[in-house]
């Protein structure tokens, strides 16, 4: 005959209370630890939420010079707007440097056809246009095309509702 071991019921209750006590702590550094709002969906810039970088590491100049996503660096970076930026080389960052604002993607990365709905949805680096010498990154490949159709529709809405979502993101 097969022994098995025993719970008493006074060891098991002790395991409830530590298991209990230990979800409860867990549940409070998750909402209170300074990290946990850093890592929040609501910034004002979106970034990798582990890695710290903004727009996945591309370098956001070379939209403009190649045409297309190119992969920043590690060693050619740059910290600006709570982010860590990447370039592929270091005339890419200078400009960069010297101007965020334009070659930022708009919206602070968020797809404008979403902005321009009320909603702020992280934009993929992937799916992008470059009108009015102005980076603008989309969620998926229907709004970038849609966005694509007709830019002035779109940015007269995601600007009018920009300031209203901007200020609800974190400082």
């Amino acid at each position: 005959m097969l022994s098995v071991r025993t719970m008493t019921a006074q060891r098991q209750e002790g395991i409830c209370r530590t298991f209990a006590l230990v979800t409860l702590l867990a549940g409070f550094f998750a909402v209170f630890h300074p990290l946990a709002s850093a890592a929040a969906t609501t910034e004002r810039v979106v970034v990798n939420r582990f890695s710290g970088l903004a727009i996945e590491g591309f370098d956001p100049v070379a939209y403009f010079v190649e045409g297309h996503p190119v992969r920043g660096l590690p060693d050619i970076e740059l910290m600006q707007g709570g982010a860590v930026w990447r370039f592929h080389n270091e005339g890419d960052r200078a400009f960069f440097a010297e101007h965020p604002e334009i070659y930022g993607p708009q919206f602070g990365g968020y797809d404008p056809t979403e902005v321009a709905r009320g909603v702020t949805q992280a934009g993929n680096p992937l799916f992008f246009v470059v009108a009015d010498q102005r980076l603008y990154l989309f969620s998926r490949e229907a709004n970038r095309d849609a966005f694509a159709a007709d830019p002035d529709r779109f940015l007269a809405q995601a600007n009018a509702r920009w300031p209203e979502l901007e200020r609800g993101l974190a400082q």
